[in-house]
């Protein structure tokens, strides 16, 4: 750059060195390296992983009687020679299987973004540990196609279209040893046309390296890779081979004649492992964060073009924030009034309401009182009555006893007169 001068060393200083400790710093770390397989069920996704990494992963097959899209993932620590990887696998179980996809693809699409929301909120924080944090971002999405022979299927196209702007998307045609070399042939061509006819980004091979450029041009070519997936061996001459045994022959996983597995296997670690880490930092990490960041309010520069301040900013919003929470506690301040004041209006009608009733009480009330006073007085007439005329009753049978006397005292007297006046006639 200007003002950087070029100046000739008179000797060997060791700073050429610098790649040989960056190496042993990360062989000692270790590396990481997270794959997302994305298919419908049953076209070999964990038997090819099996096949890739020469190992059996644990793991129960997956049925179609799942409800919905579930991601399942798996960590495995994997050592070969002196070099240690900590792989995750992510399955989509249930893909495919349900009657609507219309939103298969969105739990693939919100676990990817879980990911990078994690790590974005590890960059964030004041005292990071990026150096010892678990990196689950996922680096390659291995797209599992179901081997009809005739085109994509409409939910292929757009789960790959959701996908290409968050992962590095390898397309690869499972069980390729269903159709025939011919088919195949015309196949991939039909994959290809139709993903560049509907705008598809697939991740390609970098060729700007000159030590890999050749092959990666090369491999890009045969996009997408036709696969077999197997982990039995088979004894085939004198050497035992992974291979898949029909009634017609005998399907090689590591035969370029057969299928494209060592393509995949060579492209996918041996040479391009390290760029698919990078482009999903550098580019869809990149990509997430740009956009998350904007979302909150921050950018590179200011309306004015000046370099950005990131404490200015953060005033701003803080007093933004702070400006929208006032007038949201002031909306639920006269929201609260308001519902005083109709909490006040109705229990004045209630007590209005209760009033009334208790009027309503008292008179009833009344009313049955004196109904009793009533009934008691009536009571006591009626007893009186009785008396009363039980009396008259014992007067008049007094009476009748008198007169009935008087009548039988008068008769007596006048026999006794006429007794009398016949002895004086005498």
């Amino acid at each position: 750059g200007e003002g950087c001068r070029t100046v000739p060393l008179a000797g060997h200083v060791g700073f050429d060195s610098l790649p040989d400790q960056l190496v042993n710093k990360s062989v000692s770390q270790g590396f990481c390296f997270n794959i997302l397989c994305v298919g419908e069920t049953g076209l070999g996704k964990s038997t090819l992983m099996d096949t890739l990494f020469n190992t059996k992963f644990e793991g129960e097959p997956a049925t179609h009687t799942q409800p919905g899209v579930q991601l399942q993932s798996n960590t495995y620590d994997l050592q070969e020679s002196n070099v240690g990887l900590k792989l995750t696998i992510v399955s989509t179980v249930g893909f495919g299987d349900q009657i609507n996809k219309e939103d298969s693809y969105k739990p693939i699409v919100e676990f990817i973004d879980a990911q990078f929301e994690a790590y974005l909120q590890e960059e964030l924080k004041i005292r990071r540990v990026l150096h010892t944090y678990h990196d689950s971002r996922i680096h390659v999405c291995l797209y599992f196609i179901a081997p009809t022979g005739h085109s994509l299927k409409s939910l292929d196209l757009v789960t790959m279209k959701k996908l290409d702007s968050k992962v590095n998307i390898i397309p690869i045609i499972a069980k390729s040893d269903a159709i025939s070399k011919s088919e195949l042939t015309k196949f991939k061509i039909k994959i290809t046309s139709e993903l560049v006819s509907n705008g598809v980004q697939i991740y390609q091979f970098p060729t700007d390296d000159e030590s890999v450029a050749e092959i990666n041009g090369t491999m890009n070519a045969h996009l997408p890779f036709a696969v077999v997936g197997s982990t039995e061996e088979v004894k085939i001459g004198n050497k035992m081979m992974r291979a898949r045994q029909y009634p017609w022959g005998t399907v090689q996983v590591e035969n370029e004649a057969h299928c494209d597995f060592v393509k995949l296997r060579e492209m996918l670690i041996r040479v391009n492992m390290e760029d698919l880490r990078e482009q999903t930092h550098t580019r869809h990490y990149e990509l997430y964060r740009r956009c998350k960041l904007e979302e909150m309010g921050f950018k590179d520069t200011d309306p004015d073009s000046k370099p950005f301040s990131l404490q200015e900013t953060y005033e701003a919003k803080r007093n933004e924030f702070l400006g929208e929470l006032q007038k949201k506690e002031e909306e639920m301040r006269q929201m609260f009034v308001q519902r005083v004041k109709e909490k006040e209006a109705e229990l004045k009608e209630a007590e209005k309401e209760v009033t009334v009733s208790l009027e309503s009480r008292q008179l009833h009330e009344k009313f049955d009182r004196l109904k009793k006073l009533h009934q008691e007085e009536k009571k006591k007439l009626e007893d009186k009555k009785k008396s009363l005329d039980d009396e008259v009753n014992a007067f008049k049978q007094r009476k009748t006893a008198a007169e009935l006397l008087q009548s039988q005292g008068s008769q007596a007297g006048g026999s006794q007169t006429l007794k009398r006046d016949k002895e004086k006639k005498k």
